[in-house]
């Protein structure tokens, strides 16, 4: 079984793109993020041409969040984070797909920080941690799949200084995510290459995609009851380099049965 995360940056925009690397890549869950459309404008007869069944929580000019499943329709169990009754963003989403249950996950970026927005990603950051403790109690098999917007440690950003006061790499965003890790959470990435500079996200500015600097900010995490089936896991590079890309890559990960 294979489960991607992709940041599409604009599901319309980008839908060929889309197309092109579910017919590639044939993974049988995708999890979709920065939509950046309303429920209404979501492409749902080229998804389903395509041969996916999709469930979403769109959201006019940004945020959005989509799961799609191949030859199946995912049994929607959550559109939204628990918590925060007043937080109307469109960045959470999750269904349970052929025996697990997986996520697609939008965490706020944080910038400009100090400030509210980063306050805002910290909040966010705690409910999450509050949520996925539910799956770990229950013993679970669950993927937190999704755009984190936060690179984990200083292998998951290419050798700079530039970002140092972004929100993505602040120690308090890093130690956020590595608290949800210490509930028994598998970065699946990282668990399999656990010493390579992987990325999935170049800006668009100053030329960082020739240059490869890049950022991995979108994780797929396992809770310890999924984790022992995995199998594979990587990044589809060559999707970032194509006319009228996301400016992030999907990430991808094969479960054994």
């Amino acid at each position: 079984m294979k489960v991607a995360t992709f940041n599409i940056n604009n599901i319309n925009r980008r839908l060929p793109n889309l197309l092109r690397w579910l017919r590639a890549a044939k993974p049988d869950v995708v999890a979709l993020q920065e939509l950046k459309a309303t429920d209404g404008e979501f492409p749902a007869a080229a998804i389903e041409k395509a041969g996916y069944g999709a469930v979403w929580r769109g959201q006019k000019t940004w945020n959005g969040v989509a799961l799609l499943a191949h030859n199946a329709v995912p049994v929607l169990t959550r559109d939204r984070l628990p918590g925060g009754a007043d937080d109307h963003e469109a960045r959470y989403i999750e269904a349970a797909v052929r025996g697990i249950i997986v996520t697609s996950l939008y965490l706020p970026n944080g910038n400009p920080q100090p400030g509210p927005k980063f306050d805002y990603k910290l909040d966010w950051f705690a409910r999450l941690k509050r949520h996925a403790k539910t799956f770990i109690k229950q013993d679970l098999p669950v993927v937190l799949a999704g755009d984190y917007n936060v690179a984990p440690t200083g292998i998951d950003i290419y050798p700079t200084r530039s970002w140092d006061e972004d929100a993505l790499i602040q120690p308090k965003s890093r130690a956020a995510f590595a608290a949800l890790l210490a509930q028994g959470w598998c970065d699946a990435v990282r668990e399999l290459h656990p010493d390579e500079r992987i990325y999935t996200f170049w800006d668009y500015e100053r030329n960082r995609w020739p240059r490869d600097a890049g950022l991995r900010l979108d994780h797929l995490l396992l809770s310890p009851a999924l984790a022992p089936r995995l199998a594979r896991a990587g990044v589809d590079r060559t999707i970032r380099g194509e006319d009228g890309a996301s400016d992030h890559a999907p990430a991808w990960i094969e479960l054994r049965k």
